[in-house]
């Protein structure tokens, strides 16, 4: 379980077999009606982002600044997990582990780690088992069982007794056992995408509205959801070998997911889009980042409440229907409630400063 340093390297030939791909590629048709992602991924733009991928992308450039930072691999529970470990000047006592989702990356954490560390946080940033440098998982492993590797991660592997939890997306799924199940080592956490209590958990009216809206919400856009959780293997075998669907794929969730109101580069340019989806394509690890999905839908997991100190961020272009704090505080232990001014699903990626801001507020008072 000891950790081993490592370094971002991709051959040579893989990087050749994308870019073959990619330059072979024929972008399908659109229907002539509506706004251009009206009926997902915009064609016109997708045709846009492989012409720049083909001609100007160099994976080479964004390579060396996924370098910058030290990382590891280190076996837990028979997978390897890649992680940075970047230590802070030691004062503040514990550190931070960070964990991001579908369909990020540890790049999403790229500018606010200087200003995290900045404030004197040690910072754990892993990628999730099966996705990005991180080691396939032979079976499904759901958040419930992410975070009890974490815990290994954290107390076994690098020593730290106590320790700090951030997350989103399934990052913060995670980071919600981590604080339910875990309370004995994880000191307090913060998360940047939540809900409130179960929908059957009580007769409230505000409770039912609130679920209404969440299925309204998943009615016009869980069709990614409901595949990768029934079928991951259908959709994940038509994809991995694929640049230009993953990039259909995902691209629409970046311009949908974002606070971009409609303009994709506003918040995400095209080099941070197509180095997102190549830490996906250089690992080979499109089809196991689907088994989260397919793991959600069948694992035990703590149902909450979450009793440790617990911050919530808001950010207004969350895609999925925030509850009120009164919701919230039935699932979490509310200290701090935060109503961010901009930025979106991607909170790290796209308000860096924004989001590092609220997490150093919250655990300096609640994180030690």
């Amino acid at each position: 379980m000891s950790p081993r340093p490592f370094r971002v390297d991709v051959p040579q030939a893989v990087l050749d077999r994308i870019s073959m791909r990619v330059a072979d590629a024929r972008i399908g048709y659109a229907p002539n009606m509506g706004g251009p992602w009206d009926y997902g991924t915009d064609s016109v733009y997708l045709a846009e982002l492989i012409d720049y991928w083909r001609d100007c992308y160099d994976w080479r450039v964004h390579e060396r600044a996924l370098n910058q930072w030290p990382q590891f691999m280190a076996e837990v529970d028979g997978v390897d997990i890649h992680f940075y470990h970047i230590q802070g000047d030691g004062s503040r006592p514990l550190p931070i582990i960070l964990t991001h989702g579908w369909p990020g990356s540890v790049l999403e954490f790229q500018a606010a780690i200087p200003l995290l560390l900045k404030a004197g946080f040690t910072l754990v940033v892993p990628s999730l088992p099966g996705y990005g440098f991180s080691g396939r998982p032979k079976a499904f492993l759901g958040p419930a069982s992410v975070a009890a590797m974490w815990r290994k991660l954290m107390v076994d592997v690098l020593g730290y007794p106590r320790f700090l939890a951030q997350g989103g997306d399934w990052g913060s799924a995670v980071t919600f056992q981590l604080g339910a199940s875990h309370a004995d080592v994880v000191a307090a956490i913060h998360v940047n995408f939540f809900m409130g209590p179960p929908p059957g958990s009580s007769d409230d009216p505000e409770l039912a509205d609130y679920w209404r809206s969440v299925g309204q919400l998943m009615q016009a856009e869980s069709g990614y959801h409901h595949e990768q959780g029934t079928k991951p293997q259908t959709i994940g075998l038509a994809l991995h070998d694929n640049p230009v669907g993953w990039a259909s794929w995902v691209v629409e969730k970046f311009w949908r997911w974002g606070d971009t109101q409609g303009d994709i580069e506003s918040r995400f340019d095209k080099d941070h889009l197509i180095t997102n989806l190549m830490t996906y394509l250089v690992t080979d690890n499109i089809i196991s980042s689907f088994w989260m999905y397919y793991a959600s839908n069948h694992e035990a997991r703590h149902p909450g409440p979450v009793t440790v100190p617990c911050g919530l961020a808001h950010f207004p272009g969350e895609f999925y229907p925030m509850p009120s704090r009164r919701l919230a505080e039935q699932a979490y232990n509310v200290k701090r409630w935060s109503k961010m001014e901009a930025g979106g699903h991607f909170a790290a990626m796209e308000e860096p400063v924004a989001f590092a801001a609220d997490v150093i507020a919250f655990f300096d008072e609640y994180g030690r």
